[in-house]
């Protein structure tokens, strides 16, 4: 049994957590499935080796029959790689949706990171069938309200954001993976040591903790944190387990042009334009259980 800090309320006791975030999300989309038929697979699109521009290559998408599209992060390891050279062998193409995403689950490496995709695929059909669309956001450091002298923490160097991180005056302590970044910055400093986190106050983080199975681990570093934002285009997961851990918003990018978006991935252009980010709080969050009631009044009328 892991313990997770209770973000919210300093007062609330810890939450206790007896499975692991992706057990927890594919059930409540096997949930999904029992009350209303899924799509199936069409198709898994991969960006180029090498991107047009930026971080424009970052991230693959599972496409099912209706449209619905679900991304994850490539860039761990030689994943986009593995991907590139084995993706016949998935047999993607007319797979069962569920039984695909049931691999984030079971699978490690390239096979997890589409279990993933496809997870999150199904998640936006389950929101277009209950009629629930993300609020809108324009604020890419996920509402933090930074203030000047402020400890805050960042998992995974956003180097877009630093900036206006770095404007409020609050001292940014950011914990990475790589050594070679490693060291005292203008403004900031990285480090590998994830303990340095329970100094800070509030924490924004990359959804990449969920593929590399590190989101408990790192939440309990955060327990003196009021305020954990985690963001990124392929937080298109269901909420409420990161919800329950003590997560307080997460922000994913919402497709709302989905031939534009597919396109632009492949070639390794941006895509910004044919999405737009969208912010969820528990506050303004319905729950698994009544988009799933929705959905299936949907199908029935």
């Amino acid at each position: 049994m892991t313990q997770c800090p209770a973000l919210l309320n300093d007062s609330e006791p810890l939450i206790q957590v007896t499975m692991s975030f992706a057990s927890e999300y594919l059930a409540q989309l096997a949930a999904f499935s029992e009350q209303c038929p899924l799509p199936r697979v069409r198709a898994l699109h991969l960006p180029p080796v090498q991107p047009v521009q930026g971080h424009a290559g970052e991230f693959c998408a599972v496409e099912l029959t209706d449209g619905s599209l679900g991304l994850s992060y490539v860039r761990l390891g030689d994943t986009l790689a593995q991907l590139r050279q084995g993706s016949a062998a998935f047999e993607l193409a007319g797979a069962d949706a569920l039984a695909l995403a049931q691999r984030f689950v079971s699978d490690k490496g390239p096979g997890r990171v589409i279990g993933f995709a496809t997870a999150n695929a199904i998640s936006r059909c389950l929101y277009d069938r209950a009629g629930f669309r993300p609020d809108d956001s324009s604020d890419s450091i996920g509402q933090m309200n930074a203030k000047a002298g402020e400890s805050i923490g960042m998992i995974g160097l956003f180097r877009p954001i630093l900036g206006r991180v770095l404007k409020s005056g609050a001292r940014l302590t950011v914990v990475e993976l790589r050594a070679d970044l490693v060291g005292e910055h203008e403004g900031y400093r990285v480090t590998m040591d994830a303990s340095e986190l329970a100094n800070c106050s509030k924490v924004i983080s990359t959804s990449t903790l969920l593929l590399n199975d590190t989101l408990d681990d790192m939440l309990a570093q955060c327990r003196n944190a009021h305020w954990f934002a985690m963001v990124g285009p392929s937080a298109g997961c269901l909420p409420d387990a990161l919800f329950a851990r003590g997560v307080t918003l997460l922000g994913g990018n919402w497709i709302k042009d989905r031939q534009g978006f597919v396109a632009a991935l492949t070639s390794g252009a941006p895509h910004s334009e044919f999405t737009s980010k969208y912010a969820l709080t528990a506050n303004g969050y319905p729950g698994w259980r009544e988009l799933i009631r929705r959905a299936a009044n949907s199908q029935r009328t």
